[in-house]
């Protein structure tokens, strides 16, 4: 365990360097929050499919596989089906628009008020998404080194605030295609033919689970619907995929390596089930299902390839915390900081130290939230239900206006968390009742209220 123990450390060391590299590169303000819209195909593709592949996507999906089979692939199919979908047919318009937030959209669309509205969804989105990767992170930590949870929230959160805060948005793409590459092999090549090999085989792993395990649909159509409703459309419109989208350098880029970067998603997806599948046969009367990716990596690695998977899923939960972070503070400074400030607008030094203290919130609600994806799934209804049908309004129906977006973006969000407290986390009621109501209020509003000037069709 020692030697696993340094091999973290010295990723960990990494992280920071690469850290400290970005903000030597990040000299403006738009090198800070979108990395001077200027990467090519391998580092798009790699800090897309980074920013997406978290903590909930990595050690939710073996918990996925552990309890449901082959068919625990689909939320990160519906991540990647959201990935491809945006590259191909939204990055187009949104980069020629120029913007650094979801919510300057709604504002070129309507008007400040509804920036203002959006903006307050999209922090505790990203907060939450933040959040979610770095109670991973402390998980991962507390069972396979024996720490303290707020120890390991703490230590492995502490330095994605760092290397966030200091480089912003450079500092998560070199950090991102290190973090890709490290997960690639230590998932894929590594952790799933080795519990394979522990497992017996293909064979020994088909003959021990049950005939549902090999179902794509044995974890219930409901299910899986819920997925795309919740992460196939909050991919379309969250800030911290808008904001690697906007990194691009063309409109080529985006939709090749884009696209590249969902499929990728999608086949990590079947690589975790997998790995959860084969945890369920080595350890069968697992406590807390929960810790099923901890257990797994626990019992079957030796020292040292131990140390390179736990790098690996550390990379995964790393990289999509880094993103909902910078996302959360970038809402902050470019949307909501302004209006305190007169409209004054905010400069590289604002930025790190508002993402700084972002972190620090960050870490303090990771350490009272105990579910990745209870905290995922939080994150997107909240999104999902307050922002999608007012931002699809805002680009496709003319006819809408700032007074239905609003009401949309309200009822919508507060639908969702009532719900939410109602059925609970993982229920399908908030997602749809909150779509429904926002819908039904979004055109109502609108077509009660006045008609929008030609101008605000821009976008």
């Amino acid at each position: 365990m020692a030697l696993d123990l340094f091999v973290v450390l010295i990723y960990a060391a990494a992280m920071l360097i690469l850290g400290y590299y970005g903000m030597r590169k990040a000299k403006t303000h738009e090198d800070y929050l979108v990395a001077g819209r200027n990467l090519g195909p391998s580092l798009y593709m790699g800090t897309m499919a980074a920013t997406v592949l978290g903590g909930a996507s990595t050690v939710g999906t073996v918990r996925l596989g552990y309890v449901h089979g082959i068919s625990g692939f689909w939320l990160c199919a519906a991540l990647g089906c959201g990935i491809v979908a945006l590259n191909l047919f939204l990055a187009k318009p949104l980069l020629k628009l120029k913007v650094f937030t979801v919510t300057q959209v709604l504002e070129k669309r309507y008007n400040p008020m509804a920036r203002t509205a959006s903006a307050t969804i999209m922090l505790a989105y990203a907060l939450m998404i933040g959040v979610t990767s770095i109670l991973a992170i402390g998980t991962v930590l507390e069972v396979l080194f024996g720490l303290p949870f707020w120890i390991s929230v703490l230590l492995g959160g502490g330095i994605v605030v760092i290397y966030s805060s200091i480089g912003g948005m450079w500092s998560l793409t070199l950090t991102d295609i290190v973090q890709f590459g490290i997960q690639t092999v230590g998932l894929m090549f590594l952790l799933l033919p080795i519990c394979l090999y522990r497992v017996g085989g293909w064979d020994q792993l088909v003959a021990q689970l049950p005939a549902a395990s090999f179902s794509f649909t044995s974890i219930g159509w409901d299910t899986i619907i819920t997925y795309f409703m919740i992460y196939f459309f909050g991919i379309l419109i969250g800030q911290d995929i808008w904001q690697r989208v906007f990194t691009a350098r063309s409109e080529k880029v985006a939709k090749y390596a884009g696209t590249s970067a969902g499929i990728y998603c999608i086949i990590y997806g079947l690589v975790c089930a997998l790995i959860g599948m084969a945890a369920h046969v080595l350890i069968p009367d697992l406590d807390n299902v929960n810790n099923a990716f901890a257990a797994i990596v626990k019992v079957s690695l030796p020292d040292g390839i131990r140390g390179l998977v736990i790098a690996a899923a550390l990379a995964a939960m790393m990289s999509t915390a880094s993103a909902g972070l910078l996302a959360a503070s970038t809402t902050l400074t470019e949307d909501l900081l302004p209006k305190l400030r007169g409209g004054k607008q905010s400069n590289v030094t604002i930025s790190r130290l508002f993402t700084l203290l972002t972190g620090m919130v960050v870490l303090g609600i990771a350490l009272v939230v105990n579910d990745v994806i209870s905290a995922l799934t939080l994150a997107y209804n909240l999104l999902v239900g307050g922002m999608l049908i007012p931002l699809m309004g805002a680009i496709f129906w003319k006819r809408a206006t700032t007074a239905g977006a609003i009401a949309s973006m309200g009822l919508g969000f507060a639908t969702a968390l009532v719900f939410m407290i109602k059925d609970g986390m993982d229920a399908n009621t908030p997602i749809y009742y909150s779509l429904g109501v926002g819908l039904v209020s979004f055109v109502v509003v609108s077509l009660l209220s006045r008609r929008p000037a030609p101008l605000a069709s821009s976008v």
